[in-house]
């Protein structure tokens, strides 16, 4: 016999699952003995300080039966991603309910001993968060942080075509700037080769203590509104579970049927416009079906019901009778068995096997995860058989390893890049050679370039938030990727970069979670390369905050040129865990490093540059490091005049690409050891370090080091649209600086006061000239590096 889904019976049988995962919400935020209330509540039955929210759980409970019902009834391949934040009952209370969380976690059982483990762990000391998180099963998306539910949703269901993202977004988080934009995703979704977004947005009518925006629009007001952003919207509005379940049912039948009739006519009939795609606005209230009123003053429908809603704890029992009140409106009596066990009729209404949206292989993905197919990065490598004697764009050199990326995997449909408008910028081009970028609106020629409905690049909508909140859900989801944006810009997304870090972390410590793809950032138009934006677009500050964080996941990554670059490239794309940062030059360069010597620094990290060193393998008088690629070039045009003026000076260079096995190995395992530490800077010889980035990172990598007689020279905040040459000596990293501080740091620097002279002589001339003609010294623009004699 055929199931009516939508019988008055089976949504009864909703309804009932409903109030079974609101009944292990609330036991969640407060008890944690005495589970099914067999006998009155004692103080030792109670937290002692419950933590968690409340607000939002009941209409996202709801939400969820519904969906599980819309599961069984058309088959689907769907999971849920909850956008209202500390709402973490909801996917642990649904998940118990349909036995994943048992499956994952087996003391977790789904008796009253285990109901009674389950409640006592929320918010708990060594137990469980009050939101979404990597800890949770069917969760790829951390709820620290507000306004990256769709962005996330449509990273995953890129490529994937068959998967459904219903992605919850409450009213408080509609109102961040990320969410707000991130509406614009559905111009991105193509229904031939991508999945759908199904948004539900939950108008419950309040934050933390203030109403919320949308919630006090009238529905015509949200109609246009997203009408005019490309949705249909489709209302359900309400407070009487009765009259609520079928309206909700109908409403999640009419979006999925929509997406169906939607991908069946993109499929079939290889039709690539611009849908218009369903999405849902529920209103139901803020605290719903839990107490209506407290101490005179009302709890559901208010701001009042966000967090605990009435005030019991195991040191104030007085109005215990009024929260057993409030477990027992939702009967759980008709819903658990005597043992606890959620009754198997009710239990029939959560989907089975994968298709549980808390087991859906999507949200664990590494039974999904194929490896790139990648290139041999040698085979791209530029001619340095003369260091610096060719000049090339990092950038775009690797741009053409990358549209040869594309190409070998093409049909498996696992690598994207994603960027805010800058893929030209960023002087990645060659990648147009072999994909376009992915656009659903309209085309118009010849104006519009490199615009298809299908393509690996999506970069044309101008927001770091959603360029990599797409990537994060792409890579959550087992796919490969690059965030490629300008350096300063990233600066935007570093609080996405630390919750996206906290997961890695979080997500370790699970032992059935599958490792992930790394993130791949490039950071590119850096600072001292930003010389005609001037100083808006002049900060590195994102390598020190990353660099904060836990070191097993993060990698920053300074390939002075393009054959370094490309060794970063390929150690990277197919990385796993990590967040990679690597900054990288897109301008005209001499290039100096052969693919073997950027092997070894990619694999080392760093390396004594032979070519450029004087030391002959013996103690020098000076070590000069460079981390950068500007770095690099002033510091070899620094050991140039050095050598010519001071030739009896033992100069030891080293390049630094990864720079953060600078380390400890007190501090980081993968770190230099003391002795292998000094081993490339002495113990005690003058170091000059030319840095891409802030100088205080440099300090702490040297703080517990032997030898701090260092000089550093990185971005000193001095910016302007001013000269290339000159933003290095607006911060002293320019080669005539670091002459000067070379000299200075030396013993018998008083021998070589000329040579300082002849160097102040050089950047005062410098700066006359920049403003009488425009541009750098001839003598700095045809700079090349010659041979040490």
């Amino acid at each position: 016999m055929t199931q009516d889904y939508s019988s008055p019976e089976y949504l009864k049988k909703v309804d009932a699952f409903w109030r079974a995962a609101n009944y292990i919400s609330v036991g969640q935020l407060y008890l944690k003995n005495n589970p099914l209330l067999k006998r009155p509540l004692v103080a030792d039955d109670v937290k002692v300080k419950p933590i968690g929210h409340w607000g939002t759980i009941a209409g996202q409970n709801f939400i969820y039966a519904h969906l599980n019902r819309a599961i069984n009834k058309y088959n689907l391949n769907m999971f849920y991603i909850e956008g209202p934040g500390h709402g973490g009952q909801v996917m642990v209370s649904n998940s118990y309910l349909d036995g994943s969380y048992t499956e994952i976690y087996p003391q977790i059982t789904q008796d009253e001993q285990g109901m009674q483990k389950l409640f006592k762990q929320f918010s708990f000391p060594g137990g469980v968060a009050s939101h979404a998180a990597p800890e949770t099963p069917g969760s790829i998306h951390e709820g620290g942080e507000l306004g990256y539910s769709i962005s996330h949703a449509t990273g995953a269901i890129f490529d994937n075509p068959d998967l459904i993202a219903a992605t919850v977004v409450g009213d408080g988080e509609a109102e961040t700037g990320p969410l707000a934009t991130s509406w614009q995703s559905n111009k991105f979704i193509n229904p031939i080769n991508d999945g759908a977004v199904l948004p539900i947005l939950n108008l419950n009518g309040f934050k933390i203590s203030n109403p919320t925006i949308l919630s006090r629009e009238t529905d015509e007001q949200l109609q246009k509104y997203f009408e005019g952003l490309g949705w249909e919207p489709l209302f359900v509005e309400g407070d009487d579970p009765a009259k609520m379940h079928p309206v909700m049912a109908q409403a999640v039948d009419q979006a999925i049927e929509k997406i169906k009739s939607i991908q069946k006519n993109a499929r079939e009939n290889q039709d690539s416009s611009l849908p218009i795609w369903p999405m849902i606005i529920l209103r139901a209230p803020k605290g719903w079906t839990g107490p209506k009123e407290w101490d005179g003053k009302p709890i559901e429908k208010s701001f009042r019901a966000h967090q605990i809603p009435i005030p019991v704890d195991a040191n104030d029992m007085q109005h215990a009778d009024a929260l057993t009140a409030w477990l027992q409106s939702y009967h759980p009596e008709e819903l658990f068995d005597e043992n606890g066990t959620l009754k198997p009729e009710i239990a029939a209404v959560a989907p089975q096997g994968d298709q549980r949206m808390a087991a859906n292989p999507h949200t664990n993905p590494g039974k999904l995860i194929k490896d790139l197919i990648l290139p041999d990065y040698r085979k791209y490598a530029v001619d340095t058989a003369v260091p610096g004697k060719n000049e090339a764009q990092d950038m775009t050199v690797l741009g053409t390893y990358l549209r040869d990326t594309f190409k070998l995997n093409a049909t498996n449909k696992n690598f994207r890049l994603f960027g805010p408008d800058e893929t030209m910028s960023n002087r990645l081009a060659p990648i147009f050679e072999s994909t376009e970028r992915q656009w659903m609106e309209q085309i118009k020629e010849p104006n519009d370039e490199f615009l298809a409905p299908a393509g690996r690049v999506i970069d044309s909508q101008l927001s770091e938030h959603q360029a990599e909140g797409w990537l994060e859900g792409y890579v959550l989801t087992g796919r490969h990727g690059i965030f490629a944006s300008y350096e300063a810009f990233l600066r935007v997304v570093d609080s996405m970069l630390t919750q996206h870090f906290k997961w890695l972390r979080k997500a370790k410590e699970q032992s059935w979670r599958s490792d992930i793809p790394s993130l791949n950032i490039i950071s590119a138009s850096t600072v001292f390369q930003q010389d005609h934006n001037g100083y808006t677009h002049q900060d590195p500050g994102i390598l020190g905050h990353l660099a904060d964080k836990k070191p097993e996941y993060i990698r920053e990554y300074l390939p002075a040129d393009a054959n370094s670059l490309l060794a970063v490239m390929a150690k990277t794309l197919n990385d796993r865990e990590k967040i990679n940062l690597i900054v990288a030059s897109k301008h005209p360069r001499p290039q100096f490093y052969s693919a073997a010597e950027a092997q070894e620094l990619v694999d080392n990290g760093l390396k004594i540059i032979d070519w450029a060193s004087t030391d002959d393998h013996a103690e020098p008088d000076l070590v000069i490091a460079a981390a950068g690629t500007e770095p690099n070039l002033e510091s070899l045009a620094a050991i140039s005049i050095l050598h010519q003026a001071a030739p009896e000076l033992k100069i030891r260079f080293i390049n630094v690409v990864d720079l953060l096995k600078l380390r400890s190995q007190r501090l980081d395992p993968r770190g230099l050891s003391d002795d292998e530490f000094d081993s490339y800077f002495t113990v005690d010889k003058p170091i000059i370090f030319a840095f891409h980035g802030y100088e205080g990172l440099i300090r702490d990598l040297f703080f517990d080091r032997h030898n701090h007689n260092l000089s550093i020279h990185g971005y000193r905040e001095n910016g302007d649209i001013t000269t290339p040459f000159d933003m290095r000596v607006l911060n002293q990293l320019d080669r005539f600086d670091l002459v000067k501080a070379a000299i200075k740091l030396l013993p018998n620097a008083v021998k070589y006061g000329q040579l300082v002279a002849k160097m102040d002589a050089k950047i005062a001339k410098h700066r006359q000239y920049i403003r009488d003609e425009g541009t750098d010294l001839p003598e700095v623009e045809n700079w090349h590096w010659e041979a040490l004699k």
